[in-house]
């Protein structure tokens, strides 16, 4: 967390914030002073969601309520509190709050980026409600996959990606790997190939956590590409504007990970990130080379800016040697994934209704959407090639997100159970607990769901 953290153990000073949906207005009314319910009405408060008035009191600030609005409990009312609270003031929460909501969205509603400007305020703190040990955990996670995802190219390289899952594994007493050089060529050659273009050298991070070492074995699998210029099939100058937020997929993995080993979830973690810079050099790949992959299948480069699949495609195959009871993987990966759902729902792509129904009823508690897209097995044709085992792209201009799944599919081992997250991992602009920029999507969920799946997966 940043030193200006939003969290304080306790204050003497600190008044309470009440939280009010529309539907419990009139009682809540009813329950404070003539005078600051005559202050609330003539506020014009009607207890919208992010709403914050401050009620007076003899001596200036009694207490702040915030509207919840009329739809279902919801952490992200509470993330305007941070920044509509005067700067440095301690909280408490009052009547209404839910105290898991409120810690998370207040945490996450006071995340600012600052490596390189420094904020114009600080948030107001909130006074930590006992029992809320697996909310701050998320609250913390958030905000370095944020910060992740943020950071410039110039400053997140492959090697910074992997140091960054060296320092996490230390933390969190897991055991890292990083492979590179001779051996990435040898035991990731689609991964090698992606990043050969580039100056900064390509690797893949590999963290293993034994957090129940009878626990059952979960896949991570990250797309790291810490910026994208397309390769030789080159962006425009619109579309390459963002692209240092490709590294999202391993942003979020890692923070998910992180989540899972400080909690001490009972299960065993395989971690990997494909860190690469997908640039353009005299040594880049060229469309319509053909790329050895560890899975032993050549891939035709039908597009070098159809990059990420072939990092994918290495890590899949690497996880499932090792038997899991799930590969889970994450990626910025298709344009054509905002185009069918927009930015804020990511695509999920699963080979089993169970696992995929879990994960979206986790996603729906949580307030943290996924919507699941099917693996199409009638467009696999389209990625055929006719000098390879397949080509990278599609043949046809559609259905490019179910095109990507259909490509991952074929690095999955038989039998393995697999999930595919296309997200976007960026907010476009600022809303309560979500400031623009690197998001967090579906980290939540996937958490969420991972637990709930346990049993499942324990009873095989």
């Amino acid at each position: 967390m940043d030193p200006a953290s939003p969290f304080c153990a306790s204050d003497p000073a600190a008044r309470p914030v009440h939280a009010v949906g529309r539907e419990r207005l009139p009682a809540f009314l009813e329950g404070l002073r003539p005078a600051e319910a005559g202050f609330l009405r003539e506020s014009g408060f009607t207890a919208e969601a992010g709403r914050v008035v401050l009620l007076p009191g003899d001596s200036g600030v009694s207490a702040a309520v915030l509207g919840l609005g009329a739809g279902p409990a919801s952490p992200w009312p509470y993330g305007a509190l941070p920044y509509a609270l005067p700067e440095g003031s301690a909280w408490t929460l009052g009547t209404g709050c839910d105290a898991a909501a409120a810690t998370l969205g207040w945490g996450l509603g006071a995340y600012r980026f600052v490596r390189h400007k420094a904020p114009t305020r600080g948030p107001a703190r909130l006074v930590e409600p006992p029992g809320q040990e697996e909310a701050r955990v998320l609250v913390d996670a958030i905000w370095r996959t944020r910060d992740l995802i943020n950071l410039p190219a110039a400053d997140l390289g492959p090697a910074e990606l992997c140091e960054t899952a060296r320092a996490l594994a230390a933390r969190c007493g897991a055991g890292f790997e990083e492979i590179a050089g001779e051996a990435l060529q040898a035991g990731f050659p689609a991964v090698a190939a992606v990043g050969g273009g580039s100056h900064r050298a390509p690797r893949v991070g590999v963290i293993r956590w034994e957090g129940a070492a009878d626990g059952p074995l979960i896949a991570l699998c990250g797309k790291g590409v810490c910026f994208d210029t397309g390769g030789l099939d080159l962006k425009p100058a619109e579309g390459m504007k963002r692209m240092k937020k490709d590294m999202g997929g391993a942003a979020i993995l890692l923070g998910l990970a992180e989540a899972l080993m400080r909690m001490r979830a009972p299960l065993r973690l395989l971690v990997l990130i494909g860190a690469v810079e997908n640039a353009v050099s005299d040594r880049a790949m060229r469309p319509l080379d053909v790329l050895q992959t560890r899975a032993g299948l050549r891939v035709e480069v039908g597009n070098t800016d159809a990059e990420g699949r072939l990092v994918l495609a290495d890590l899949l195959a690497f996880a499932g040697e090792h038997a899991p009871a799930l590969v889970l993987d994450a990626a910025t990966l298709t344009g054509a994934a905002r185009v069918a759902l927009g930015p804020d729902l990511p695509a999920l792509f699963c080979n089993d209704d169970a696992i995929a129904s879990t994960l979206l009823a986790s996603s729906t508690s949580c307030n943290d959407p996924l919507w699941r897209l099917p693996i199409h097995e009638g467009y696999a044709s389209w990625l055929d090639s006719s000098v390879a085992d397949l080509n990278n792209i599609g043949s046809r201009p559609m259905a490019g997100s179910i095109i990507a799944a259909l490509f991952l599919q074929r690095f999955i081992a038989s039998g393995t159970r697999w999930a595919h997250l296309d997200v976007y991992a960026w907010n476009d602009a600022t809303r309560p607990g979500r400031p623009e920029g690197g998001e967090a999507q579906a980290l939540r969920a996937l958490y969420a769901g991972l637990l709930a799946l346990l049993p499942r997966f324990r009873s095989g």
